[in-house]
């Protein structure tokens, strides 16, 4: 275990994940690093709470939104994803998944113990997928925590196997609500969030990796559609969410929320093509 004094500085941990890209001296292997990162006593700044809610739609009031201790926890995530053994590359990896498990409402005023570290690395068909766990604490009492699982393209075992029969296209239903999404909101989550890997703020970056054009966050995207339920979540609540087809900027946005007996689907879908760019449970 490695306990940090201060959370790390974006930059810092920027030029490490570029050089673990490097083919000379990138990531590698096929093994988990056993190492946890620690950061002990976090206080959440207002200031940028007020900013994250406003640039993903959220209300802002005296309790952290469910998503927004990723970004209390991003620096260290980093931190992780660069250090020595871990086997991808911080820079180009797929962020594939995400769970978060709330035991209960996080107070603006609670001092945090934050958490890191991955496990499970498997195999799957277009790559290796790990999981990134983030663990949040108030003294003792675990209240949030975060499984994000990346994906490192490339061949494996299971490359052969077929993947899931592609659903026939067709015309979307009428959305609750459809949200426009352009470079300048992005650019904006990425310096409230602190994440700014180039896919999302530079269109050469992007292309760089392989998209035509700049990117939205997945967390941007998993944050966003929770105000179609502001004011109907559990306090203790897991959100599952599983992220389709990348948001190419600028882009309208097709957002559905149906409630069901266990609680509640949602999803982020293309508002002519009908594909998923997000699709999400809140149980």
């Amino acid at each position: 275990m490695i306990q940090l004094s201060e959370a790390p500085k974006t930059l810092d941990v920027y030029l490490g994940a570029v050089r673990s890209t490097l083919p000379v001296i990138g990531a590698s292997g096929n093994t988990v690093p056993d190492t946890t990162f620690t950061l002990r006593g976090v206080r959440v700044d207002p200031d940028n709470l007020a900013a994250y809610c406003k640039v993903t739609g959220l209300r802002f009031s005296d309790t952290l939104p469910l998503t927004y201790p990723f970004t209390l926890a991003f620096p260290v995530v980093m931190k992780l994803m660069v250090s020595k053994g871990f086997p991808f590359p911080a820079i180009g990896s797929v962020h594939a998944e995400n769970v978060i498990e709330q035991t209960r409402p996080i107070s603006v005023s609670d001092p945090l113990d934050l958490s890191v570290h991955a496990e499970n690395l498997r195999e799957h068909r277009k790559g290796m997928l790990i999981d990134v766990v983030s663990e949040v604490r108030v003294g003792r009492e675990l209240v949030w925590r975060q499984v994000s699982s990346f994906l490192k393209q490339q061949r494996t075992s299971l490359s052969g196997q077929p993947g899931p029969e592609p659903k026939k296209e067709k015309v979307p239903p009428p959305p609750l609500r459809v949200s426009r999404v352009d470079q300048s909101i992005i650019s904006r989550y990425a310096s409230v969030s602190g994440d700014r890997n180039p896919i999302h703020v530079s269109s050469l970056g992007a292309k760089a990796f392989g998209f035509p054009k700049t990117i939205a966050h997945g967390m941007w995207s998993a944050a966003t559609i929770l105000g179609t339920v502001e004011g109907r979540i559990p306090d203790a609540v897991t959100y599952g969410v599983r992220f389709g087809k990348p948001i190419l900027l600028p882009a309208t946005l097709n957002m559905y929320a149906d409630q069901t007996p266990e609680g509640w689907d949602l999803a982020i879908r293309h508002p002519k093509k009908g594909y998923p760019h997000l699709t999400a449970t809140l149980r």
